[in-house]
């Protein structure tokens, strides 16, 4: 039979390969299509369609959550939970993905240099970085399936379930509102925060099995 630990890693691999091989392909594309393909022009459209004050009120609030006002407090509140629980394996993790994924993030948008969309007369500040990948996506996301990672077969998995998803799918939301992401932003983002902390995960996996490992 074979051990459940090898399997769990091989599973752990194939995500890995098929995210890592999914967004390499997405942003190949992207740098053939800078400006966007045709069907993110339409969704992106379709939203601003829907577009009045109230909304307006509403992205403009609530974007900042998937960075500052959000995924920071939200990180620094449970690195120094973990501290205090004196759970060092979570605040190694949460830290290493969290700190590697901005990195990731900053070097790839200088990389790709892929310009924001402009399809209207934005009433939002355009950020004055690049587009691809999206930051607020990329950080929300990280924060979400790592936190999704820590709490699997333990009992406040499913509260992350039931918060995270919803999060990452409203902070999406607003930056395609706002119109200062293409589609394909977002979806890369998620591609690379998903092979990213599994990577993470089973590389500190392999760390806990030597002599100096960071152990709870």
């Amino acid at each position: 039979m074979m051990p459940k630990t090898y399997l769990n890693n091989s599973l752990f691999f194939l995500a890995i390969l098929l995210t890592s091989l999914s967004f390499t392909d997405l942003a190949i594309a992207i740098d053939q299509h800078p400006q966007g393909f045709a069907w993110e022009k339409s969704l992106l459209l379709s939203i601003h369609q829907t577009a009045n004050l109230n909304l307006n009120f509403l992205a403009i609030k609530l974007t900042g959550l998937g960075t500052y006002w959000g995924v920071a407090p939200i990180l620094t509140i449970l690195l120094l939970i973990f501290a205090l629980k004196k759970y060092w394996y979570g605040f190694a993790y949460l830290l290493v993905t969290m700190a590697g994924g901005w990195a990731i993030s900053y070097n790839l948008k200088i990389l790709f240099h892929r310009n924001r969309p402009q399809f209207w007369q934005l009433f939002y500040p355009l950020p004055d970085d690049f587009a691809f990948p999206s930051g607020h996506a990329l950080f929300s996301s990280l924060l979400v399936i790592s936190l999704l990672i820590l709490s699997w077969r333990k009992r406040w998995f499913l509260g992350v379930v039931l918060l995270g998803i919803p999060f990452l799918l409203v902070i999406a939301w607003t930056r395609l509102y706002l119109g200062v992401h293409f589609p394909s932003d977002i979806l890369a983002s998620w591609l690379l925060a998903l092979a990213w902390s599994l990577l993470v995960h089973i590389w500190w996996q392999q760390l806990l099995k030597t002599p100096k490992a960071i152990r709870k």
